[in-house]
């Protein structure tokens, strides 16, 4: 099983955004948000998750996940 890294903190500095303002605008909670952008890798994610920060970066989720580990 591989291990996937989201590109949470880059987008939100692209954006100007704090963890807590992408919390507030994605609904996810906010200290799974920083649970999500604080790891290296991690073998399982709620995709509704991925789903809904796709959509609050305006990205593709195909940009939003990076895998670290095959």
């Amino acid at each position: 099983m591989g291990l996937v890294r989201l590109r949470i903190r880059e987008f939100a500095d692209e954006k100007g955004w704090t963890l807590k303002e992408v919390s507030d605008r994605s609904g996810i909670v906010y200290s799974t948000l920083r649970a999500y952008a604080r790891s290296p890798g991690m073998a399982s994610i709620d995709f509704t998750a991925i789903q809904k920060l796709a959509r609050t970066f305006d990205v593709m989720i195909e940009d939003l996940v990076e895998v670290v580990e095959e």
